[in-house]
């Protein structure tokens, strides 16, 4: 097989999934179609075992506990008063409550691992506050929609599980590693509200001064997320648990909260239990879906062609990088998260890691990457998501224009990355001492 047959079939599997056809249908049609042609009945006495060895994964276990952990958060009105309690706190700073917005996610995105139940979340608790106080659409929604993406970087995420599992890393590893990233990269979007308030004097400040009694109290509010955070990468940090574990323990807390928040009763439960299972089954079978299409690129050895084809073009370790920021820019315009990852880890993880590149560090970078094709139109997701939160209050163009410049502030910050991955690598080295 030569490059240009791999070609040929990653265009016709493009062609497919621009036609609407779901996504795990596609990779089925490929995978068993294009497995058949070629290799014929070996392709079916190998695919029965690789697809029950991928249902009884371990790690995948992980997922939906996360899902039902950020649903439970979400439901019991926690964020509401978590939003509440950074206003106090951030509402004075350059830019007003768009930190708020920012802080919220940042701090929900450790407990949610989902980008998209992060941006509709605090969208929906902030938009009512910013529409008050007269804060320009475009950056009300732009920091709304960017500072969603944090959800999928701040562990716990669900992304990072995914990776794992496909590039058969450390997710404990990956959790860690995410940290640091998640952290600069929330302190960069306060840093440019800020900038940005100061240049153009646009936004009003909480001009109302608040006791620190009250500031201090409001902290109470923050202590679930906190606390929910801790647990996670606490016991996975200590040895205690596994990432699977560690996100049952972390449920069980979070029933502790939402009990004592007077909102825990069958009726809730029922609510949080189908979303999550709705979501899982969604995810289990695009991941499932994926390794039938990686056993037809296995038996085809697919990965040696495009990784000779690579090797052939002499490019160093971080032209092949920014080549991969390229393809990945493109392909989030038209494709969601998780189609992204099932669909190309498994080729680029054995390609970037023969380069020299640390499969840990390539984890934080494909997150990364699949952040910025949450708010690149036209199909970033959480451009969708702050719009419906929005309603027909406006124009979709509002939200792109606000995602804009929060989309370049995170090429130059995973360009930076590809400069120092120390940022990136530091962290796991250290606790794997």
């Amino acid at each position: 097989m030569s490059i240009f047959d791999v070609a040929i079939g990653f265009t016709i599997m493009m062609g497919l999934l621009l036609m609407g056809l779901p996504v795990a249908s596609v990779m089925v049609m490929m995978g068993v179609a294009g497995g058949m042609v070629l290799y014929g009945p070996v392709l079916l006495q190998s695919m029965g075992p690789v697809i029950w060895g991928t249902s009884n994964e371990p790690v995948l276990t992980a997922i939906p506990l996360f899902i039902l952990l950020g649903e439970l958060l979400l439901r019991s009105g926690l964020a509401d008063r978590m939003y509440g309690a950074l206003a106090l706190w951030l509402g004075r700073l350059p830019g007003g409550l768009l930190h708020t917005n920012i802080g919220c996610c940042a701090l929900f995105a450790a407990t949610s691992g989902s980008s998209v139940a992060t941006a509709a979340t605090v969208g929906t608790v902030a938009l009512p506050a910013l529409e008050e106080r007269a804060y320009r659409p475009s950056r009300s929604l732009g920091s709304l929609a960017a500072g969603g993406t944090l959800g999928i970087l701040i562990p716990p995420s669900v992304n990072l599980l995914v990776y794992g599992s496909l590039a058969s890393v450390s997710v404990g590893q990956l959790f860690i590693a995410g940290v640091v990233p998640g952290i600069l990269l929330t302190m960069l979007f306060m840093a440019f509200i800020a900038v940005q308030d100061i240049l153009t004097h646009t936004e009003k400040r909480d001009d109302v001064v608040i006791p620190w009694s009250v500031k201090i109290a409001a902290l109470r509010h923050l202590v679930p997320a906190a606390v929910v955070f801790l647990i996670v990468m606490g016991s996975i940090y200590l040895g205690i648990a596994t990432p699977t574990e560690s996100a049952a323990l972390a449920v069980v807390v979070a029933l502790g909260f939402v009990a004592a928040e007077g909102k825990l009763s069958l009726a809730f439960l029922d609510i949080c239990f189908r979303k999550t299972a709705k979501t899982t089954g969604m995810i289990l079978m695009i991941i499932v879906a994926a390794f039938t299409l990686n056993l037809t690129l296995a038996l085809g050895g697919i990965t040696a062609v495009i990784s000779s084809w690579v090797a052939s073009q002499g490019l160093t370790m971080v032209e092949l990088l920014f080549a991969l920021m390229l393809f990945y820019l493109i392909l989030g315009m038209f494709m969601d998260v998780l189609s992204m990852q099932v669909l190309t880890i498994p080729i680029f993880v054995p390609i970037v890691v023969q380069a020299g590149v640390d499969p840990i560090w390539f984890g934080i970078f494909v997150v990364l990457m699949c952040e910025l094709g949450m708010i690149t139109p036209p199909v970033g997701m959480n451009l969708y998501v702050v719009q419906g939160v929005r309603g027909d209050r406006g124009p979709f163009s509002d939200v792109v224009a606000g995602a804009i410049p929060y989309a370049g502030l995170m090429l130059l910050f995973t360009s930076a990355l590809i400069f120092w991955p120390q940022v990136v690598t530091w962290l796991p080295q250290a606790v794997g001492r």
